[in-house]
């Protein structure tokens, strides 16, 4: 495929699962990608959000890392092997520091993608954007008319400065893809959502049902949070309404529905990629297999030790962490629609404070979940 456009400076381009890189590196333990967070802090005060912290929460504002600290991760990341970069947060808008960070990530010759709600989203930040492009920036979509949106993010004029920063950001051609997450306050408006994003982007939509609890254990907005979960019926019930989504299930039934995902006599925790791939830095610097991945055991201090240990040493402990919990390894560890639940360590200790314990809910999601595939297809095409 030629190069076109005005952002155009190579011979061709390809997708990038055509890259010939990763036939060079398979089988190799390299972090491909990493995840940095910039802030837990945000502009917004959504309902359901695991790490939103106010936005002038001076606590929140000095934990975070210095400009220096940050660069000098992306060093190391960089000097292991890491291409891409995923900049989140919180609001990763709200640093002072932004750009400074985004243009070293840049220089340093990352892909980088972006996580935002856009309600910061102003004309300087679209001159820079434009020159020194992402590859993505995902837009997180709460609701398409201002009561919905500002139930959820429980802030005033908040709608009014995500459709300025989404037209911003679309009519510069910036890549734009959309995410939605499903709950309660928004379910009546998934359908519309989904067009919403659909009539803006060709590229990618997906919305997410599963509310994860908070990083920082607030029982108060955990409350909030479980209040907000759908219900296993109503999870499926929007997955059958989304034509795509529907059909994606459909298509892959096969695969979802699988004796294999059962590990019979196995109490390894980790059985997911992360780890091996990729790895996720935390606002105030500490290193996790992935974003969400809490627990104390399985954190590593970047302030006081080196990414290379972290890394080679550090992560390949934690991916060796067993079970002794037999509750766990006579249900998750034997069940054949693991896959259908998304239960993982992570998940687990955000919702129990442990890393090998069932959660109720997922479970019941993930029977929910295979009743509407078998009545899809014929169980006996499915196991």
């Amino acid at each position: 495929m030629e190069a076109r456009g005005r952002n155009a400076s190579y011979v061709k381009s390809l997708f990038l699962p055509e890259l010939p890189l990763w036939s060079r590196i398979k089988n190799q333990r390299i972090p491909i990608s990493f995840d940095l967070e910039l802030t837990a802090r945000c502009n917004n005060n959504c309902r359901h959000c695991y790490i939103n912290l106010p936005a002038n929460d001076k606590g929140a504002k000095k934990r975070e890392l210095s400009l220096m600290e940050t660069k000098r991760i992306i060093d190391q990341a960089v000097s292991l092997g890491a291409f891409w970069c995923l900049v989140t947060g919180g609001e990763p808008f709200l640093r002072d520091d932004f750009f400074e960070i985004y243009l070293y990530l840049k220089k340093k010759g990352l892909l980088v993608s972006i996580f935002t709600n856009a309600t910061l989203i102003n004309q300087e930040h679209i001159k820079i954007l434009n020159k020194y492009p992402p590859r993505d920036i995902e837009v997180t979509v709460y609701g398409v008319t201002q009561e919905t949106y500002e139930n959820v993010t429980r802030t005033k004029g908040s709608f009014g400065a995500f459709m300025r920063g989404l037209d911003l950001l679309l009519k510069n051609e910036i890549k734009v893809r959309f995410k939605a997450m499903a709950l309660l306050s928004n379910v009546r408006e998934l359908p519309l959502i989904a067009k919403f994003c659909r009539e803006r982007t060709k590229d990618y939509f997906r919305f997410d049902p599963f509310l994860h609890l908070r990083f920082d254990s607030n029982a108060l907005r955990n409350k909030e949070i479980i209040s907000e979960r759908l219900s296993p019926e109503e999870i499926v019930r929007i997955e059958q309404q989304d034509p795509e989504r529907s059909r994606e299930l459909e298509k892959n039934c096969g695969k979802l529905i699988n004796p294999k995902f059962a590990h019979f006599g196995c109490n390894h925790l980790f059985h997911c990629a992360t780890g091996n791939s990729n790895f996720a830095v935390s606002y105030d610097g500490y290193f996790r297999l992935c974003s969400l991945l809490w627990h104390p055991e399985c954190i590593y201090d970047l302030k006081k030790g080196e990414l290379k240990e972290a890394w080679e040493s550090f992560a390949l402990r934690v991916r060796d962490m067993r079970s002794n919990n037999e509750e766990f390894l006579n249900n998750c560890r034997k069940c054949t629609i693991i896959n259908l639940c998304m239960w993982c360590p992570a998940y687990s200790c955000l919702e129990t404070a442990e890393l090998d314990k069932p959660v109720e809910y997922f479970c019941k999601v993930a029977h929910a979940r295979e009743e509407s595939l078998k009545q899809t297809k014929p169980i006996n095409e499915i196991r």
